[in-house]
């Protein structure tokens, strides 16, 4: 029997995102269950890793995993300051290949990238695209205030809604910034300024369930707006969130749960066969998960299942596909093109809420459609940057 495919997983176990890791993980079986669990005569087994989305713990882990040499090529890690610091990692670790899971920094890939690293999942960047357009041509909002996590990710997201609804003609008049893991939201909720038409939320996991419980209680003070993972699955198929707070949200993501492809269709039926007891519907993390798990078995597949660098990197560069939600390519910095939604959340008969398709975008890269120079002279997207005004007409 051909010796076993040992492939690392990292995806968080602990803390406010531990659901989102439980999708993460669900997203890599899908990819290895559709190639029946080998793939080039080689059984594939999975060494899953499990941090608390911290990038110190995720460092340790993958020391132990290098240091025992017990995987030929990772996949992950899931939060934003995470990826960052196993990018680093990769540079110092040349003989290993190492792909994203869902941490969506926006410099994961674009400036001093490894050539050893790849993420095949759009980043923060990329997935609000659509919403700022939208928000400003389709909902009439003039004026609105963010409200995020500070770090990587979310300011990512914070910028490049800044850019997109700027350049419509929209103001963000105010980005309002809280920790991972807050339990009181009333002093942000009340710091929300009465000029303001909406509020657009960029919370994930508990922190987004707990948010939108206090801003219920709270009256909610404004319309409110949903970033990629705040009307993700991980919050609509919690049995703790309020549904009527969310109901008719409009909100962004690489995911819309009615979208018509075969390609979606057939996924959410192997997700729904595998894991009977997970979400209602596939959520952010298990699709780009999956999708850079797929990347790597389908360059496994050109390989013949050789994962040494010399022969793994040119088969993953050359890989592009449809996914369950578009189509799949990279750009020339290692980083995914892909396809991301406007949705409205919506509820079944029965009272199951999924996101409704409103808008496609397709072809949606990390410099948003800038030129990469002119891009790059923005600077890293920070709680200071952009500047509150600075994209508006």
């Amino acid at each position: 029997m051909s010796r076993p495919l040992n492939v690392g997983v990292l995806t968080v176990g602990y803390g406010p995102f531990k659901s989102l890791g439980d999708d993460g993980l669900r997203g890599v079986q899908i990819a290895v269950d559709e190639v029946g669990g080998m793939v080039a005569g080689r059984p594939i087994h999975l060494a899953v890793n499990l941090t608390d989305a911290t990038p110190n713990r995720t460092m340790e882990v993958l020391d132990e995993l290098l240091a025992e040499n017990m995987v030929e090529y990772v996949v992950g890690p899931l939060s934003g300051n995470e990826g960052l610091a196993v990018r680093n990692m990769a540079r110092h670790n040349p003989q290993m290949v190492f792909l994203n899971g869902t941490s969506g920094a926006q410099e994961l890939t674009i400036r001093d990238s490894p050539s050893n690293f790849f993420s095949f999942a759009p980043n923060g960047v990329q997935v609000i695209a659509g919403l700022g357009e939208y928000a400003f041509n389709q909902l009439r909002f003039r004026n609105i205030v963010t409200i995020a996590e500070d770090y990587s990710f979310p300011h990512a997201q914070v910028g490049s809604f800044q850019i997109e609804f700027g350049r419509a003609g929209g103001h963000v008049i105010e980005k309002l910034w809280v920790p991972m893991a807050a339990s009181d939201y009333t002093e942000v909720i009340r710091a929300i300024p009465d000029a303001a038409d909406a509020v657009l939320v960029l919370l994930g996991g508990t922190d987004a369930i707990e948010f939108i419980t206090q801003y219920e209680q709270a009256g909610r003070p404004k319309p409110m707006l949903g970033g990629s993972i705040t009307a993700d699955q991980t919050v609509l198929s919690a049995s703790n969130v309020n549904t009527q707070v969310l109901h008719g949200m409009i909100a962004c993501g690489p995911t819309a749960d009615d979208f018509a492809s075969h390609e979606w269709k057939h996924f959410v039926e192997t997700y729904r066969r595998l894991f009977p007891t997970g979400l209602n519907f596939p959520s952010y993390f298990a699709i780009c998960y999956y999708l850079n798990m797929k990347a790597s078995l389908l360059a496994l597949q050109q390989t013949n299942g050789e994962t040494q660098p010399d022969v793994f990197i040119p088969a993953l560069n050359k890989i592009h596909f449809r996914g369950p939600s578009g189509l799949v390519s990279l750009d020339d910095h290692r980083q995914a093109i892909t396809t991301n939604f406007v949705v409205s959340v919506a509820s079944t008969r029965e009272g199951t809420l999924y996101r409704k398709q409103l808008l496609e975008v397709q072809n949606v890269s990390q410099t948003i459609g800038m030129n990469e120079r002119d891009y790059l002279k923005l600077g890293w997207f920070t709680r200071e940057n952009p500047r509150v005004g600075q994209f508006e007409h």
